[in-house]
């Protein structure tokens, strides 16, 4: 069954790739070399609508779909990997709101996150609570008319500059997924304070830092949904953030076979051009089969959500191949550029550890496959 964008789909990744060429390519290996966070062109993005765009219309959102937001994001991460991991993830942050979020939330947080007034972040990570997040340890008490939260999260992508987060916590005795709530968290909240920045392998223009809670007062209104259902908004927020993150390993692997093609054309060895050897076009012919099956496999996964139709399975297919197909053309890339391409001056030296990522975060590869076999199992 053929698959045929809208001219407004079109349109969206067409203004999406004039932004990322001329705002971010530009600038992304010197943010990368500086670790700067690049909050001008991230707000300029939220003025284009790239910050909320499944957001609806009437909470100020774009109203795009999960559609356009996959062509978008690969646009942005196709340029900068680090900026189109920001978006993702504050396009993230805005699902549970919508989804389990009070009217005074969607309002008070919602919008200004879709108009790119606010940057958003998701907790749930702990240093002993990866892929378990039962094993979480992070604790809300109940007191009166707040909670006091205590304990820390680590790996928080925005964390620095988020002015509101999704944060997954427990609640009282219970030890397993039943036991978590959801908060919404805000910048300057008493007790909450930002502590060590991690210095990454790739993605360093991306802010990733530990949050701290002492004694953290959130107020009762701040609970998301109810308490106990904090796994379901965390699960259900991770079902559209691997469409994200499948769409961020696509931008990154389409920059990795642009960047391997344009050096076999003028690289020369044995008097010729590198592109006519056949195991370079093999690689070439890898890469190339292997992004159009991801694109595909992705947009499905996002088509389904926009149809309103389950897609979990769906959305871990997409995350689990198009991030390990990241990974093997961004080797591949290397690989045509010989010695060149383990230098930090060529983009692919860049690109080869954006890509390295894509596998753990939001559920690894090993997370990814026990979803996909659970939901065929069950079927």
């Amino acid at each position: 069954m053929a698959f045929q964008l809208t001219p407004e789909q079109e349109m969206i990744r067409l203004m999406a790739r004039d932004f990322a060429k001329k705002e971010l390519e530009p600038f992304a290996g010197k943010w990368d070399r500086e670790e700067t966070f690049p909050e001008k062109a991230i707000r300029k993005m939220g003025g284009l609508g790239l910050m909320g765009m499944m957001v609806p219309v009437e909470y100020d959102g774009a109203g795009a779909g999960a559609v356009s937001y996959s062509l978008a994001l690969q646009e942005i991460a196709y340029a900068c990997a680090s900026t189109a991991v920001t978006m993702s993830v504050t396009n993230l942050s805005s699902d549970p709101i919508l989804k389990f979020g009070s009217e005074e939330h969607k309002q008070r947080y919602l919008a200004p996150l879709a108009r790119g007034e606010m940057l958003g972040a998701f907790a749930v990570t702990e240093p002993d609570a990866g892929s378990d997040p039962g094993g979480m340890t992070t604790r809300a008490e109940e007191k009166g008319d707040h909670y006091l939260v205590n304990g820390s999260k680590i790996f928080i992508t925005n964390g620095s500059y988020a002015d509101v987060i999704v944060l997954i916590t427990r609640i009282g005795s219970e030890k397993s997924n039943r036991g978590l709530s959801a908060f919404l968290l805000t910048k300057g909240t008493p007790g909450f304070r930002i502590g060590r920045k991690e210095d990454k392998m790739g993605l360093r223009a991306s802010d990733t830092v530990e949050l701290l809670f002492d004694d953290c007062r959130i107020p009762k209104e701040n609970l998301l949904g109810k308490e106990g259902i904090g796994f379901k908004i965390a699960m259900v927020a991770l079902d559209s953030g691997r469409i994200g993150i499948a769409s961020q390993s696509l931008g990154i692997a389409r920059a990795c076979l642009h960047e391997a093609v344009a050096y076999a054309k003028t690289r020369k060895q044995f008097g010729k051009n590198i592109g006519s050897f056949q195991a370079i076009q093999w690689m070439i012919a890898d890469t190339a089969a292997e992004i159009e099956a991801a694109h595909w496999l992705t947009l499905y996964a996002a088509d389904k959500k926009d149809q309103g139709l389950p897609f979990t399975r769906e959305a871990s297919m997409a995350k689990l191949f198009a991030s390990e197909m990241a990974n093997r053309a961004a080797y591949r890339a290397v690989q045509i550029h010989g010695g060149y391409g383990y230098m930090k001056e060529y983009k692919v030296e860049r690109l080869y550890r954006d890509a390295r990522v894509t596998t753990i975060y939001e559920g690894t590869s090993e997370v990814q496959r026990l979803v996909i076999a659970r939901e065929v199992l069950e079927e």
